[in-house]
């Protein structure tokens, strides 16, 4: 599994009920069912991926975030997972409004667009930059809404969300040494991952969980 969905496995309480949003071919809910004795199920919105995870005999059935989480009875799931998916869908704070909606929990997680790599390249070429977690062109990314480590945090602020547990991560699997530092982690951090919940918005000092 990719880094991210590692780091997504270790916050999930073992024997929980978990749907995986943008679950791909299904390698999440197989580790989670596998390891954790998890009952885990995904939606995909690529028709291909579906088929993939079905053929091994995983609960994964097409659907759209952007559309299809309305359709789950309130608070269905203990964890609604959406990893690499949030800056790709039409309306991202609906899709984690629906997820708090039907799940206990919410886990995030998301390329960093604040990161010093793609700053640098802008400034210097003027033009949208290509690294290894941003590596489509322009005109051919799925990635609609990019955002930073800070935006998606005052977005909690904003929305009400509580904020239990972030990390910032490089791509090659290394947890940020800077994690107590909202700033330095929005400048070094290549990736994000979220744990949220319902309740009291998150408070301005909010840090990095220790590793």
């Amino acid at each position: 599994m990719r880094l991210d969905q590692r780091l997504i496995a270790g916050m999930i309480t073992p024997g929980t009920r978990v749907l995986d949003v943008g679950s791909g071919d299904g390698s999440l809910i197989d580790h989670l069912y596998r390891t954790r004795g998890c009952d885990a199920q995904g939606i995909e919105i690529d028709m291909g991926e579906v088929t993939r995870a079905v053929a091994h005999g995983l609960p994964v059935v097409h659907g759209d975030a952007d559309h299809d989480l309305a359709h789950y009875p309130d608070n269905s799931f203990d964890y609604v997972v959406l990893q690499r998916t949030l800056q790709a869908v039409e309306r991202p704070r609906e899709v984690l409004r629906q997820m708090l909606r039907i799940g206990e929990h919410a886990i995030v997680s998301f390329p960093n667009f604040g990161h010093w790599e793609l700053r640098l390249k802008l400034l210097l070429n003027g033009r949208m930059p290509n690294t290894a977690v941003w590596n489509t062109p322009w005109y051919a990314t799925p990635n609609i809404h990019p955002c930073t480590i800070r935006d998606f945090l005052a977005l909690c602020r904003e929305d009400g969300y509580r904020v239990h547990e972030w990390m910032a991560v490089d791509e090659e699997g290394e947890r940020a040494p800077w994690r107590r530092s909202i700033r330095l982690a929005n400048l070094f951090g290549e990736q994000a991952l979220f744990l949220l919940g319902k309740g009291r918005s998150t408070p301005r000092g909010a840090r990095l969980k220790r590793s």
